[in-house]
């Protein structure tokens, strides 16, 4: 004879207040990105799924929430997906329309993508990581969408370089260098300063889904720090890259507003309510802390900043 079983997580919970965020973490899926003139992309990718819980209930249909996510996970699979932020939203639409007690879904994605690029200087074939950062917000108005990347590259500390320059400039003139050519030395070798290994996140959300090639998101954050870096590098690459890392000093202030400038240039086409993410951390290498600048901002907003006018 079979019992029913007892919905406790519909029960009244003993303290009546609501959560906005219950769900699962960590869900590991792999998800296959169709491509129109190549090979689709398989990427092992992490999962966050949260619903809101009213007060009166207490728990969430955990069991639901997992069966939602792979239903669609394996959907995405065996169909065409070519957005991973679309992917999200489709997650965070059937988990709204299957929690009939939620007003907002949230789904999150990460995931590491391989870039084959050639070294600057040698043109050595090489792969550089970066990380797919993708979420969705479903709610009954509607959906937003998010896409990004974080990716990894190098910074010099100005300051520092300024102090280095000084000194060249003096012992120069203590051996009768002339003005001139000392500024002209200067500007021809940039000198030392202390680097850093520079963490650059850059993500775009709007409603429905944004029209942003996740590509373009990662071209702007790893121009927005002083130089690229490559996993291979023979001699002529590192030379590369520490000649124009340290011709291009940067505060970690400075990487961020790079970013928010080429992304009002490249994206001019989203709309107003469109919100940029932009934040870059730097590992300090002769300090224990680590430097640390961030903005997140309408583009509304930011265009107007950019191109210097005060919005009403």
């Amino acid at each position: 004879m079979s019992h029913q079983l007892p919905d406790v997580q519909a029960s009244q919970p003993d303290v009546t207040v609501g959560l906005s965020q219950v769900g699962v973490t960590g869900v590991e899926k792999l998800v296959k990105l169709a491509r129109e003139t190549k090979r689709p992309l398989i990427l092992t990718a992490e999962f966050e799924v949260f619903v809101d819980l009213p007060s009166g209930r207490k728990g969430i249909d955990m069991s639901r929430n997992m069966q939602v996510i792979d239903e669609t996970l394996e959907s995405a699979v065996a169909e065409p997906a070519y957005r991973v932020e679309d992917l999200c939203g489709d997650v965070a639409e059937r988990l709204l329309e299957k929690h009939e007690y939620t007003s907002t879904a949230e789904v999150r994605m990460t995931a590491d993508f391989v870039v084959r690029e050639d070294t600057p200087a040698s043109e050595l074939s090489t792969q550089s990581t970066i990380e797919i950062v993708a979420s969705a917000t479903a709610t009954d108005e509607g959906t937003r969408e998010e896409i990004g990347a974080k990716v990894v590259g190098m910074t010099v500390c100005p300051c520092s370089q300024g102090m280095s320059a000084s000194r060249a400039r003096d012992v120069m003139r203590d051996l009768d260098v002339d003005e001139e050519t000392i500024e002209e030395f200067l500007e021809q070798v940039p000198q030392p300063g202390h680097s850093q290994r520079g963490h650059a996140t850059l993500t775009v959300t709007a409603d429905g889904s944004p029209d942003v090639d996740l590509m373009d998101v990662v071209e702007i954050a790893r121009d927005s720090m002083s130089a690229r870096i490559y996993n291979l590098a023979k001699r002529p690459d590192e030379d590369y890259m520490t000649y124009h890392a340290h011709a291009d000093a940067k505060f970690v202030e400075d990487c961020v507003r790079s970013m928010a400038e080429q992304v009002v240039d490249e994206f001019d086409h989203l709309a107003d309510d469109a919100v940029v993410h932009m934040k870059q951390s730097n590992d300090e290498s002769i300090h224990q802390h680590n430097a640390h600048a961030e903005r997140e901002v309408t583009l509304e907003q930011l265009r107007a900043e950019v191109d210097g006018r005060a919005l009403n």
